[in-house]
């Protein structure tokens, strides 16, 4: 196995680890179904989406 597939595999082991379900603290109706939405949601799906970019764009900057 490759030294970087195994880095990005304990990267992702530590980041699905650290956002566990059961740490969240929240009540109903946040999200993009739900009735009202909090500063910190939108943050959170912008985050997400700059993850995902950032995960995307260096998958292909080794190519």
């Amino acid at each position: 196995m490759k030294r970087t597939t195994l880095k990005n595999i304990v990267f992702v082991a530590i980041n699905a680890m650290a956002t566990w379900p059961g740490a969240v603290f929240a009540h109903d109706g946040h999200g993009l179904s739900g009735s009202h939405w909090h500063a910190s949601d939108t943050w959170g799906f912008v985050t997400v989406g700059a993850l995902v970019a950032l995960a995307v764009w260096l998958s292909r900057h080794g190519k």
